[in-house]
């Protein structure tokens, strides 16, 4: 994700759970910080005061994002998140939007970083809740008349959906299988972007490992890549793969519908 000059751009990651920045951009985290961009991370379930927001904000002392950015909704699987607060999936879609809408012109940045549509491999329904959530957030940020209590209006560059192409799964395929769990790939041309991040890997799993109540368990996907040989290890966090999205207004649209 860089400029044609070489600059990177600032950076704002936004993901359903504590360990989905890391697992999924930790690498892109790294080398932004490493590169003196401007990083932050806004998480949309669990509660500031849960176990899982030491354990994020140590993970983004690692990547050099910031401290956590908590929306605090409760996660769709798991009561614990946040209790008395509404799960993310039953939460209103138009509160969802105005908040990270005002947490996009608070930080400004010129990328913003989410789940793809299908939400990670294993589907969950936080992250696809997310990825519509920010879309539509990123839309609004830049009009001035929607969320007018959020701020000034910004409009990020592009949006980059975290994702995995079918020819990039790899290890992944039989660990979640393993597990019970499925495998929600793309197609290739879905992934527009691959980043080799194999420079900034110790970070990136000093980042992971950081959530240590998911690397003690079996079925989170901390847990099962701490249990990998390193060799294999390496190979599945090595490369992070991503969608481009073009929001805002684009230059020079014709004045008909083409495909």
């Amino acid at each position: 994700m860089t400029t044609p000059s070489s600059v990177l751009p600032s950076l704002l990651g936004v993901f359903g759970h504590p360990d989905d920045e890391s697992l999924l951009a930790g690498g892109v985290l790294a080398q932004h910080a490493a590169g003196h961009a401007r990083s932050a991370v806004v998480t949309l379930t669990w509660a500031p005061d849960s176990p899982r927001a030491a354990e994020l904000a140590d993970a983004l002392r690692v990547l050099g994002a910031g401290g956590p950015r908590m929306l605090g909704y409760g996660d769709a699987r798991n009561p614990r998140a946040a209790p008395g607060r509404a799960r993310l999936v039953d939460a209103p879609l138009d509160e969802v939007v105005g908040a990270l809408v005002g947490q996009i012109r608070s930080f400004r940045p010129d990328v913003v970083v989410t789940h793809d549509a299908v939400g990670q491999l294993t589907g969950h329904p936080d992250h696809r809740r997310t990825h519509q959530a920010v879309l539509l957030a990123v839309h609004d940020a830049g009009l001035a008349h929607l969320h007018p209590e959020a701020g000034e209006p910004w409009q990020p560059g592009a949006v980059y959906c975290a994702t995995h192409p079918e020819s990039g799964v790899g290890e992944l395929g039989p660990l979640l299988r393993g597990a019970g769990k499925s495998v929600l790939a793309v197609p290739d041309a879905y992934a527009t972007t691959a980043i080799d991040v194999t420079p900034w890997l110790e970070q990136k799993w000093a980042a992971i490992l950081a959530h240590r109540g998911e690397v003690a368990r079996e079925r989170p996907l901390p847990g099962m890549l701490a249990r990998l040989p390193e060799d294999a290890r390496r190979t599945v966090l090595a490369t992070e793969y991503f969608t481009r999205l073009a929001p805002g207004p684009a230059p020079d649209v014709p004045h008909r519908l083409t495909s």
